[in-house]
């Protein structure tokens, strides 16, 4: 029989190593990384998502600190469970006034949803995962448009609420990230996606092209041939084709954006779309850039594509780890990742040239400079420190809005980075709190 004294060592030894590893990636959590960064990056999302498990495993730890008497293990454990709670309550915070809800829709604004919507709502910001929901209907690779004097196709995937969930008549249409020039539909959504078809509502998952297959503009007319294929198939999905809401995440935000504030602007409407309805009633932008010239400085492009008298261009990443390539497996290869860093989300050759090279570029597809009175209700969501995407423009953004009187709810998380809601977002704090906000926007569109 193994001595009483061999097995409180044991105890103590795991739970002082996990109260070790789960205390460790808490330094990210509060650090504003700057890019180039990916590896730290991808670690600060993770140790953020898992913060409820981590902040469990401090208070296992705690508990066998105070059972076997060790002050060191208890310590480790008190900091876990106080330093994830406090990250915890920050990530799953409100919007502040003025970019709440009841500025933006009035006092009684969540007294106007239609009952049946609210049966899937979350019911809280601060939950511990995601509910179930009934299955979805999934028609994957689909072709919405093929490019005019190519066999170019554009593909989408489009979810419909169950059999037995009532239709809302509300289509929404979303666009991945992937800094214009990699990753795909079908990207860490799904959870985000059978929660919102659980309210009734059709999802369109566009995989727009990329460069260097096309430009900035070929992006943009992409994504307003999405939006004329689900109006020309309103009826056949049971839609409502003027209950047409855009949005995506990072870059894709970037072009929901564009594409919802130039409606009706021709320099950004394809030729074989002139005349047609392109506008909708609803914009989410999670974590999208909104002036461009911002997020080339922000992202530290005057580093990482030109040298300047006695310094060197910075090193810009050529791809991500091994442990994160192994980690992704075939989806490494699928989503694009393969061809590299060096020149994703680089302006430089989006554009080229550097903004004091061609302005007129970087501004004409930053979406601040396409705000006006007839912009659609807009949500804008933002991790404060966002490693990519600055926040400074988003809130640039919001002001322009407001003083056009848009409706415009902005929520900047604190404690929060870039492409948050993609990882682990059933369990992960800072996912549920973007989702509490994009279901009772989409609800408030309906």
């Amino acid at each position: 029989m193994i001595p009483v004294e061999i097995i409180t060592i044991i105890v103590q030894f795991l739970a002082a190593a996990l109260g070790i590893t789960a205390a460790l990636p808490s330094i990210l959590v509060f650090l504003q990384l700057h890019w180039p960064a990916p590896a730290l990056w991808f670690l600060k999302l993770y140790a953020s998502a898992l913060s409820p498990i981590l902040a469990f495993i401090g208070l296992l730890s705690a508990l066998v600190g105070l059972a076997t008497g060790s002050a060191f293990i208890s310590g480790i454990g008190l900091y876990n469970i106080v330093i994830y709670c406090v990250h915890i309550f920050s990530v799953t915070r409100p919007p502040a006034f003025p970019g709440n809800f009841e500025k933006a829709f009035g006092l009684h604004w969540a007294d106007k949803i239609n009952p049946g919507q609210k049966n899937h709502f979350l019911p809280a910001r601060a939950i511990f995962k995601l509910p179930i929901v009934p299955d979805p209907r999934l028609e994957q690779n689909l072709t919405f448009a093929t490019i005019p004097g190519t066999a170019s196709r554009l593909l989408c995937d489009v979810w419909q609420p169950s059999s037995i969930i009532a239709p809302s008549g509300l289509a929404f249409i979303y666009l991945h990230g992937g800094a214009w020039y990699m990753l795909d539909k079908d990207l860490g959504t799904r959870p985000f996606f059978r929660h919102l078809a659980a309210q009734g509502h059709l999802i369109m998952d566009v995989a727009y092209r990329l460069a260097p297959e096309t430009d900035m503009l070929g992006m943009v007319q992409d994504v307003k041939r999405a939006i004329a294929w689900i109006k020309e198939n309103a009826k056949n999905y049971g839609i409502n084709p003027d209950m047409i809401v855009i949005g995506g995440g990072s870059s894709g935000a970037h072009l929901a954006l564009l594409a919802a504030y130039t409606a009706n602007n021709p320099q950004f409407t394809p030729k074989e779309l002139e005349g047609k309805d392109l506008s909708v009633c609803g914009v989410i932008s999670l974590y999208g850039p909104a002036d461009l010239k911002e997020m080339y400085y922000h992202t530290n492009q005057q580093l990482t594509t030109r040298s300047s008298p006695g310094r060197p261009k910075k090193t810009a990443p050529t791809q991500m780890p091994g442990w994160i390539i192994n980690l992704m497996g075939n989806n490494y290869h699928r989503l694009g990742m393969d061809k590299g860093f060096e020149n994703a989300g680089t302006f430089v050759t989006l554009f080229g040239g550097h903004p004091d090279e061609c302005p007129e570029r970087y501004e004409l597809f930053s979406p601040v400079t396409h705000v006006h009175a007839e912009c659609p209700p807009t949500l804008l969501i933002h991790g404060k420190q966002d490693v990519m995407a600055p926040v400074k423009s988003t809130r640039i953004l919001f002001s322009r809005l407001m003083d056009k009187k848009i409706q415009t709810v902005m929520h900047i998380l604190l404690q929060t980075d870039h492409a948050f809601d993609l990882q682990l977002s059933k369990i992960s704090p800072s996912a549920h709190n973007a989702i509490y906000d994009v279901e009772r926007f989409l609800a408030r569109m309906v």
